[in-house]
């Protein structure tokens, strides 16, 4: 007779309970991601040392339209007529109580850049003479406060005013709306990760925006400085966000969860933590905007009553296939199981054989590697295509808006809420100026959950 076995004992001598079926290896979709980091950190050190080791080309002189003074603050835009065509060779002038400070030219995809002397309220208006001929403009002068360590961008209105929802007021309905779902995409991209985190963990975490950021100025510093193209940029700087947010679940939320560190107490690290991240990549970054080499300059093309440049299309298709792929994880494989059995109770997780931290890790990286390419995006979005340091705040109120409206803890809420968030700010231009088109998704957001507080696909009640 074969004596009785003893069972397995965990760490600290208690014993273990394995139930049939439930493996406690690591599932295989992070065994996966982790060898595919590794591989990838070891091409782009490769990469690296062979770039070092390559003779460096002299840098390119930069245009007299885009160069910069020593002192001043920075003030750009683009140029787009009532077609979305860019505007090329359009002078703009700042000048201040009546006296002209700066002045800029356009370039071909309609990007201009100029430098004021000094903080303060500044007069920007275009030279009419020099647009060309049909241009219909709506608003060609404007005055704004500009303000140093912050972006600085003006805005001009080009194209007939709509009248009611006739021909041409649907018509522009229609591309505000199509532009909404495009915009609302880009959101839900970013936010997905946000809202997996506060599922698995329960932290509402505020330093989210600066991943965003950090992913696309990473993206960025690739496309540039290392003269990669933006596509495979972008993959490298996703692998980097998932490095990133790897290290802040294992360097500081692991630890405060293990000793006990209440969700108000996280929440407050969380917000310092954003802070100093985004002063941080202001730091390394600059306070500047700043483009990608690639498709910035774009050809707008008609769809009918809808107008999109292939970078918009591009966008658009990328987000419902990584949408998608996001759905089939949670639902179809192991990995995403364990992750809706965390989210839905932790401790009954724990006790069915589920690796928790593992989980958690998981869900950090795929929230870090989301919010690169949703920065990414969110920088493509804009008619300039540039990367700066709040981008990601101002990103922030947006996805947070999203994960609430739709239900906070669920992926399919947070996506549902961006849908509607991204249509109601690119509708309110019909009524607002453009500055603050963000405010009506906020002002809808708070409506709504006056009406249903607990979002439109979350609970009344959370048991467990």
């Amino acid at each position: 007779m074969s004596p009785p076995r003893t069972p397995p004992r965990g760490r600290a001598g208690r014993a273990v309970t394995v139930r049939a079926g439930v493996p406690r290896r690591s599932p295989a979709a992070f065994r996966w991601l982790t060898g595919l980091l590794v591989a990838l950190i070891g091409t782009v050190a490769l990469a690296g040392a062979a770039a070092a080791a390559a003779p460096a080309a002299p840098p390119a002189p930069a245009p007299a339209a885009v160069a910069q003074q020593q002192d001043g603050i920075d003030v750009s835009g683009t140029l787009r007529d009532q077609n979305g065509r860019p505007l090329a060779n359009v002078t703009i002038v700042a000048e201040r109580d009546g006296v002209r400070a700066a002045e800029a030219t356009s370039r071909p995809d309609g990007r201009w850049q100029l430098t004021v002397p000094a903080a303060g309220s500044y007069t920007f208006r275009l030279d009419e003479t020099t647009l060309p001929p049909g241009t219909q403009v709506l608003q060609g002068e404007t005055t704004r406060q500009v303000t140093a360590g912050s972006l600085n961008t003006v805005v001009f209105r080009f194209g007939e005013e709509a009248e009611g929802l006739g021909a041409g007021g649907f018509a522009i309905f229609v591309r505000l709306f199509v532009d909404g779902i495009r915009f609302g995409l880009v959101i839900g991209i970013s936010a997905v990760g946000l809202s997996l985190i506060f599922g698995t963990t329960g932290l509402t975490n505020f330093a989210h925006g600066e991943m965003v950021t950090i992913g696309a100025a990473v993206a960025w510093y690739v496309n540039v400085a290392g003269g990669v193209q933006l596509i495979p940029a972008t993959i490298i700087a996703m692998l980097i966000g998932a490095l990133l947010g790897a290290a802040n679940e294992l360097g500081i939320w692991r630890r405060l969860r293990h000793r006990g560190a209440g969700l108000i107490a996280q929440l407050v690290v969380s917000i310092g933590l954003s802070i100093a991240l985004r002063y941080l990549v202001l730091i390394f970054f600059g306070g500047r905007s700043e483009s990608f080499t690639d498709y910035t300059a774009q050809t707008v093309r008609n769809y009918g009553p809808v107008a999109l440049t292939d970078k918009d299309l591009s966008a658009i298709g990328i987000s419902i296939v990584v949408l998608v792929a996001i759905a089939l994880l949670l639902q179809k494989t192991r990995i995403g199981k364990a992750m809706r059995a965390v989210s839905d109770n932790r401790d009954l997780a724990a006790s069915s054989g589920i690796n928790v931290d593992r989980v958690i890790l998981f869900v950090w990286m795929l929230g870090g590697a989301l919010a690169t390419l949703g920065g990414v995006l969110f920088a493509l979005s804009e008619l300039s295509s540039t990367v700066q340091y709040e981008m990601g705040f101002r990103l922030l109120l947006l996805m947070f808006a999203g994960v609430i409206l739709g239900g906070l803890g669920t992926a399919y809420g947070a996506l549902l809420g961006c849908l509607i968030v991204g249509i109601l700010v690119q509708l309110s231009t019909l009524v607002l100026p453009l500055d603050l088109k963000y405010l009506g998704g906020l002002a809808v957001l708070i409506v709504i959950l006056v009406f249903r507080p607990q979002g439109l696909l979350g609970s009344r009640a959370r048991i467990g």
